[in-house]
């Protein structure tokens, strides 16, 4: 691509107050540029056969003025001469040139948020459960390591949106990705400090007669030690991967066409949604190799005292991040041709009502630390952004809470294991929630929604998703379990009325800290085989399973004797399983169809200075009203529908068996509420919506005229390079 750079002096251009008066020019051809900003003839040449390069052309200049003391609105804009080659300082070579454009820093920039996405939201969520049982940790560890993310996330929001938006955003962007990637290499590390993992492997502890010698050892290792390892590698994830969804999107708004920027922002957040699915698929493969590569083992996948290959998916997506980070680096501070954009995004702002407008679009303003109580004013001011932000929380509350339970709901409502559900959730995740969020940007493009027309989208998306949270009055029967939900004769209990003892596994002596389901042949589930009353002699059925004859409290039906039980949970018979998953797939695709037409929202009701701030406390409400409250809220109401809890040596451990109409309901209960509070919120927004082009026809004569041939090449040269 040609390098088109300026003298050495700044392009300036005239004051409006000089050159215009009532929208109209008086200033003569010959003396349009300024006298203080000569201009060699090769740039001239240059500037006129490269219409795409705005920084050589003058740009457009608005004087509106209304009857009465309706104020001024202006557009200005300095080129600094700086260049605009990408590469590294001193060496920029020509074949890098092919890589600076839209499309190019879209390919960067998508690969680090798939890579975030997968890290972050996809192999963290993967490895928890390995994690604790490698590093004897408990469940509000593990929550804590989780949350240093967001944590970290919250801290540095204000200081990188405020003054990196006025900076330069790839070097921004790029030592993100670079510190995101160094997260990942220290989240891997205790794997190769810790030592070995080494275990003992006694069958006998499950069966009748059980082993009570081995119920309660004392298991002191140290090794809870390392949770401080994990969290400073994920407060690295977090500060990391903060410019990329600040910073990230405000660059990619600027270099295109307002038209396209959907389109493009569309496509990096379908990135960053696809990571997680990734990570789910990546990371659930990966557990299913010994995380001590090479050695023999007795354990199996199914066997509690597993561990996976956990830390085999951080080495990757860190070397990953680290150098997908270098070409982020080599990028300008503007693409070519970037700066006639900026006019067509100023005639969809939203009217601030006030004077202080006027120094908000001073291309300096926000480059200081004195402009920080006035940039957060401005946006305090703006009831459109604030009802935006509080929407966006609402939404956030439901995807972080329901992405971190979902599996736990398809596991109790359909019987199934972990991976399955898991494996399950992310088949739902790919078509839904990169679907929708690439189709959100598309149909925001395809049929040239601006202003309110883009909150009437959000509010349309909401309230069908806000239909399909109904489903959740549905639910699939729980199967029954001895001691738990039924007798060991097959009669139901009372809620509430636990016993796992029967007279006839009395005299087999099992420890409730051992939970290892059996599903018997009379069609009840068995909190182990000792509750069962099953002997150690086993057998392999045409399926691979492991088959447990002569147990004393599984009954015989065909003759006299005892019946047999098959390691693993009873099968689910749900006839509501599709009905289920369908409108599941609903809701997550309208919920995130609606997200990039929200962040369109935002973007477009603040000023050009203002937007990366602007972004960046939109998240910092989103984290802190949504998505760390989200998760804890919904593991505070799913805990309410558990009815057998884990027994570790008298202290209570997670949940083992959930009620699945109480389940249900609770969903239920906090979809509704935050989904009408959805409604609610861009409802008002949109009535509140007020574009600056109503009030403002200076804007309107300063766009390109579709009439005008050369303006209408212009614009096709413009589409073709975006």
């Amino acid at each position: 691509m040609p390098l088109h750079q300026l003298g050495d002096k700044p392009l300036t251009f005239p004051s409006p107050n000089s050159a215009m008066e009532n929208g109209l020019d008086h200033t003569p051809p010959s003396r349009r540029a300024s006298p203080g900003t000569p201009l060699s003839p090769g740039s001239l040449r240059s500037a006129a056969h490269s219409p795409l390069d705005t920084s050589k052309q003058p740009l457009c200049q608005l004087w509106a003025e209304k009857s009465g003391a309706r104020g001024t609105h202006e557009v200005r804009y300095v080129s600094a001469g700086q260049s605009v080659a990408c590469g590294w300082w001193a060496f920029a070579p020509p074949c890098l040139q092919v890589l600076n454009t839209p499309k190019g820093i879209l390919f960067f920039l998508c690969a680090a948020a798939f890579l975030q996405g997968m890290t972050v939201n996809g192999f963290i969520n993967t490895v928890i459960t390995s994690l604790e049982r490698r590093y004897d940790l408990h469940s509000y560890q593990s929550g804590l390591i989780a949350s240093s993310y967001d944590i970290a996330a919250c801290l540095c929001l204000t200081f990188v949106s405020y003054f990196g938006g006025s900076g330069h955003k790839p070097r921004w962007l790029g030592w993100g990705v670079l510190l995101m990637g160094m997260g990942s290499l220290v989240f891997a590390l205790p794997h190769f400090t810790a030592g070995r993992y080494e275990v003992e492997l006694d069958a006998g502890v499950r069966t009748c007669p059980a082993n009570p010698s081995a119920a309660c050892a004392d298991s002191t290792s140290g090794l809870s030690r390392y949770q401080l390892v994990f969290m400073l590698g994920q407060f690295l994830h977090g500060v990391g991967a903060t410019p990329l969804y600040t910073l990230g999107v405000t660059y990619l708004d600027e270099n295109v066409k307002s038209s396209c920027s959907p389109v493009y922002i569309a496509i990096f957040y379908t990135a960053a949604i696809l990571g997680p699915a990734a990570g789910y698929l990546i990371g659930g493969a990966l557990l299913n190799i010994y995380t001590e590569m090479g050695r023999r083992t007795e354990l199996t996948t199914e066997s509690p005292l597993w561990v996976g290959a956990w830390w085999v998916g951080f080495l990757g997506s860190g070397a990953a991040a680290i150098f997908t980070a270098v070409p982020i680096l080599g990028y300008p501070r503007q693409l070519p041709g970037s700066q006639r954009y900026a006019v067509m995004r100023a005639a969809e702002m939203h009217q601030l009502k006030d004077s202080s407008r006027g120094e908000a679009s001073n291309p300096d303003f926000g480059k200081t630390i004195r402009d920080l109580p006035l940039s957060i004013w401005l946006l305090l001011k703006n009831p459109t952004f604030i009802l935006l932000c509080l929407a966006g929380a609402t939404e956030a509350t439901l995807i972080t809470g329901m992405s971190t339970f979902s599996p736990k709901f398809l596991e109790s409502q359909f019987s199934l294991s972990a991976s399955e559900a898991a494996t399950l959730f992310g088949y739902l995740v790919v078509p839904a929630g990169g679907g929708g969020t690439f189709l959100g940007g598309f149909f925001v493009n395809k049929l040239r929604l601006r202003g309110s027309a883009v909150i009437k989208f959000c509010l349309f998306c909401t309230v069908v998703s806000l239909l399909g949270i109904l489903v959740f009055s549905l639910h699939c029967p729980s199967v029954p379990m001895a001691g738990v939900t039924a007798s060991y004769g097959g009669s139901l209990l009372p809620e509430g009325h636990l016993n796992l003892t029967a007279p006839c596994n009395a005299a087999c002596s099992c420890q409730p800290e051992h939970y290892s389901p059996v599903c018997g042949s009379d069609g009840l589930m068995y909190f182990s085989l000792c509750h069962a009353g099953c002997p150690a002699a086993t057998e392999t059925n045409v399926d691979g399973q492991k088959v447990y004859r002569d147990c004393s409290c599984v009954p015989q039906n065909l003759s006299s004797g005892f019946g047999h039980a098959t390691a693993g949970k009873c099968t689910s018979t749900c006839q509501r399983k599709p009905l289920l998953l369908v409108f599941i797939f609903v809701v997550i695709f309208f919920t995130f169809l609606s997200s990039i037409p929200a962040l369109t929202a935002t973007l477009r009701c603040v000023r050009d200075p203002q937007r990366s701030f602007a972004l960046g406390i939109q998240w910092i409400v989103v984290r802190i009203l949504g998505g760390i409250p989200g998760p804890i809220a919904f593991g505070w109401v799913i805990d309410k529908a558990c009815l057998l809890w884990q027994d570790q040596c008298g202290q209570q451990g997670s949940c083992l068996v959930y009620q699945n109409s109480a389940m249900s309901r609770y969903i239920l209960i906090m979809g509704l509420l935050y989904k009408v509070l959805g409604v609610l919120f861009f409802a008002i927004a949109c009535f509140l919506y007020k574009p600056l082009s109503e009030s403002s026809d200076g804007l309107e004569t300063c766009l390109p005229s579709q009439s005008s041939a050369p303006d209408s090449a212009t614009d096709s040269q413009l589409q073709s390079s975006v």
